[in-house]
Formats: C-alpha cells, structure tokens, sequence
C-alpha cells in the first residue's frame, strides 16, 4: 500500500459505448489520484469506464485494490446462473475477468458485502458516470450516511454534466417534500477531475 495509507473509493461504469469525454475525464482523475499517493479502491473488472480508470491509474504508479464478487469470477456459478443461454455465459464471463493489474484481489459473496466493505475499507468515495449499479452505490452511501452509519465524503465527477438529472430528481423530492434539502450537504458535485482531487 502506498505510504500514507488514505484509500479512495471509485464507483463507475462498466460500458463500454461512454463518451470518449467522459473516457477523459475519468482517465485524468485516476492518474490524479495516483499523483497524491493514494490507493484507489474500485470493482476490480476490466470493463468500460472501470478498466480506463484502473489503466490510468496503474500508469502512474498507484496501489489498486478490486473488491469483486465470486460469481463474477466463478466458471461454476456463472453456468448455474445462465445455463440456459451460452451466448450471456460467455457474455458474462467476459465482464467479469479480473483486471490483471491489480495489486490486490478482496473477494465477496455477492453485491450487498462487496459496497459494504468497499465503503469500510475507503477515506471517501466518488461516483464517475455509471448505470444502474453506480446509482445503487451511490444510494447507498449516501443513505448510510444520512441515517449515521459513516461521516465519510461523498463526491460526484459530473463529467459532461452527467449527473445534472441526478440532481433534479433529488431536487424534485425536495420540492414534493419526500426529500429533506440537508440532504443535499451529504455529498459535493465538482465539474472537473482536477477540482476533486484537490478536495480528497
């Protein structure tokens, strides 16, 4: 591990088909990351947005730690998963390869252990451009910390402006009043890699 110790967390996309923008941006950050001496602590597969960040950040000379489900990596379970259908096994198995850069492997049982101890073992945690599970995570942090499970900071790299409509959904509960706008001072939005960095 890197001599200071302090761990980001980085929850992204495992697409392909983002924008060569968002590649960028995600690119700059993670070699910012590795400039200031810090781990970076993300989902451990060579996908997408996930594989950009973890190739630029190797690149620097950072500490990369994959957190990944076993199913991800199981043959066995994969097929019991998707036995019916070769094309999505062989689909999955390519999603789920390793990232063969990494300088730790920390496997879990499924998703629910792997965001909870992603979000132990991290300093803060920052969500790039993501799908479906980017949100999940990013939900997820931000509702643990919101009932006081953790005090750790949360931050957003609104990349093309990305998460704008992230944002007016969480707007748009303030203004129904399902969603309390201190809500809003559990996390930071910054408009460029080089702005994050200097907050970690």
């Amino acid at each position: 591990m890197t001599k200071n110790n302090k761990t980001i967390c980085v929850f992204c996309s495992s697409s392909n088909e983002v924008s060569d923008f968002i590649k960028a941006e995600g690119a700059d950050f993670a070699k910012l990351v590795a400039k200031k001496g810090y781990n970076l602590l993300y989902g451990g597969t060579a996908q997408g947005l996930m594989k950009i960040v973890a190739d630029s950040y190797k690149a620097a000379g950072g500490h990369l730690i994959g957190v990944i489900p076993t199913y991800m990596t199981d043959s066995e379970s994969l097929k019991s998963r998707f036995s019916s259908n070769t094309a999505s096994l062989e689909n999955m198995a390519d999603q789920g390869k390793l990232y063969l850069g990494l300088d730790e492997v920390i496997k879990v049982d499924d998703l629910g252990p792997r965001k909870q101890l992603m979000l132990d073992k991290s300093d803060a945690i920052v969500c790039l451009p993501g799908g479906i599970g980017t949100y999940d995570e990013f939900f997820t942090v931000l509702t643990l910390k919101q009932v006081g499970s953790h005090k750790k900071p949360i931050y957003l790299l609104n990349s093309d402006n990305y998460f704008n409509a992230l944002i007016g959904l969480i707007n748009h509960g303030v203004q129904e009043k399902t969603i309390k706008p201190g809500n809003f001072d559990l996390f930071e939005v910054f408009d460029s890699p080089e702005k994050l960095v200097e907050k970690l």
